[in-house]
């Protein structure tokens, strides 16, 4: 396929956190930053993708705009895990990680969007196989801070069916708060983002593991310190990580240290690298629990890869209330499962209005 052109949008789209009582600190997190990433082939036929932008949305779109696509245009591409390592090759002087490769994974992701349309298949099919038609998915809670919107929000989460939930929180009273507001029998989990030290993780991981945790997300800085990752294993606490991890590299050092990895098809260098993560975790004997906190593309192709690997664990839904989506008819959970569109490509249709109303000049 001849590719026309790409183009870089933005879209800032405010959610709510779904807790309206009182709270300690202000909300941080209120809106979704998103740059969709548009591929346009010579017969007219469209490919989107979506590259990571959450507070960095316009050196990304500047990335994509002014650097990758004038690489792209006009370029005929056929082997697209090959294009996309031309192009990390290309570009490997502004840096392997960071803003060049959400870029590129936005870029890779419209590729195979517009690969498996113009096969007529879903990108699961288009893949190999189309191995499953739904996905357990579990709530991924913002960090809140204070026992009472976790034990609100969990509750609401549990309600809703999840059996799993995931926290953001890094003291351990709220974590308990998470623990006691959803039973013993919901996976209860907690992303740290890596605020803590290594003594501080050394003194609260063997309380967390009374709390009984499916696992500890990002417990250190820095994120891909896997010799750091592997020593903190004996405190039998499962590990994941993997959310700031570009490209198979990282991975390939980072898998052996951790029992969940968790590549993020926006950051990692898009359906190209995550499909190698997920041969490196397979070899490994490890289950993959995909980052995909998104609503827009990245949110679509993850269920593809999800449809097409079954080596996948759980989806990653983040549990708040957006005012729109980007895209048309998104599968939501229901009863804790995702239905997986069979359309062509990933199933991402873009919602015309929402991206008008909310797209950021």
């Amino acid at each position: 396929m001849r590719i026309r052109n790409v183009e870089a949008i933005t879209l800032k789209i405010p959610f709510g956190d779904l807790w309206a009582g009182p709270r300690r600190k202000p909300r941080g997190w209120t809106q979704f930053d998103t740059v969709l990433v548009r591929v346009t082939a010579d017969d007219g036929s469209i490919g989107w993708g979506e590259a990571f932008a959450y507070s960095c949305a316009s050196s990304v779109r500047a990335m994509l705009t002014d650097t990758v696509a004038p690489l792209v245009a006009g370029q005929t591409v056929e082997d697209i895990p090959a294009f996309s390592l031309a192009l990390q090759k290309e570009l490997h002087i502004w840096g392997r990680y960071g803003v060049t490769l959400f870029a590129l994974s936005g870029l890779d992701i419209a590729l195979w969007d517009l690969a498996a349309k113009r096969s007529g298949r879903s990108l699961a099919a288009h893949l190999g196989g189309r191995h499953r038609d739904r996905i357990p998915a579990y709530a991924s809670l913002v960090r809140y801070g204070a026992p009472e919107p976790i034990r609100a929000v969990a509750s609401h989460a549990v309600a809703e069916g999840y059996a799993d939930v995931k926290l953001h929180e890094i003291a351990h009273e709220n974590i308990a708060a998470g623990r006691e507001a959803v039973g013993s029998n919901i996976r209860l989990t907690t992303d740290v983002n890596c605020v803590w030290s290594v003594p501080e993780a050394e003194a609260i991981l063997p309380r967390l593991k009374a709390l009984d945790l499916f696992w500890v997300e990002e417990p250190v800085f820095p994120p891909e310190g896997y010799e750091t990752l592997q020593q903190l294993g004996r405190f039998g606490v499962p590990l994941a990580a993997g959310e700031n991890a570009c490209t198979a590299v990282e991975f390939a050092r980072l898998i052996p240290a951790l029992t969940y990895p968790q590549p993020s098809v926006t950051k990692v260098g898009g359906i190209s690298e995550f499909l190698k993560v997920a041969r490196l975790a397979r070899t490994a004997g490890k289950t993959l629990m995909p980052h995909s906190p998104y609503f827009g593309p990245g949110y679509w192709a993850t269920l593809q890869l999800a449809a097409h690997l079954d080596d996948i664990g759980l989806f990653e839904v983040l549990h708040v209330a957006p005012e729109a989506f980007s895209g048309r008819n998104i599968p939501l959970p229901k009863d804790g499962w995702i239905r997986v569109p069979d359309a062509p490509g990933i199933g991402f249709e873009p919602d015309h209005a929402a991206i008008d109303r909310y797209r950021v000049a």
